[in-house]
C-alpha cells in the first residue's frame, strides 16, 4: 500500500496525471488507458516513446470526464476492443478440465 493520496481525495488536481489517476478519474480500468492513447482518444503531454510513462493534463481529462460524448466514444472505442481481442481468443481455453473428465467453463459444470 503506499501513501500517495487517491486522485479522487485531492482538492485540486495537479497539472499532470499518470495512468492510473487518468483511469480513475475518467472510471475505465488502468489497462484501457494504452488502448485508448493507441486509438487517439487521449493524447499524452509531449511525445513519450511508447515504453515510456505517459503524462496528461489535468484540465483536458477532467473536461473528457464531463463530456457525454467522449465518454460515449471512449466506451465504444473499448468494447470493440475488447471484442476483437475475445473473438481471436481460442474457445478451448475458457474450458477447465473438472475430476473425471468433465469440463467446466467460467466454474459453472456444463
Amino acid at each position: 500500500m503506499t501513501d500517495k493520496p487517491t486522485v479522487l481525495s485531492l482538492l485540486r488536481l495537479p497539472g499532470r496525471l499518470d495512468v492510473e489517476q487518468v483511469a480513475t478519474l475518467l472510471g475505465f480500468a488502468v489497462h484501457d488507458i494504452p488502448v485508448l492513447v493507441r486509438k487517439g482518444a487521449l493524447h499524452p503531454l509531449g511525445k513519450p516513446r511508447h515504453n515510456a510513462q505517459k503524462w496528461f493534463a489535468a484540465v483536458e481529462i477532467e473536461s473528457y470526464s464531463h463530456d457525454k460524448n467522449w465518454l460515449s466514444k471512449a466506451t465504444l472505442i473499448i468494447s470493440k476492443h475488447w471484442a476483437v481481442n475475445n473473438k481471436s481468443r481460442d474457445p478451448a481455453e475458457d474450458y477447465v478440465a473438472a475430476p473425471g473428465g468433465q469440463h467446466k467453463a467460467d466454474g459453472m459444470a456444463s
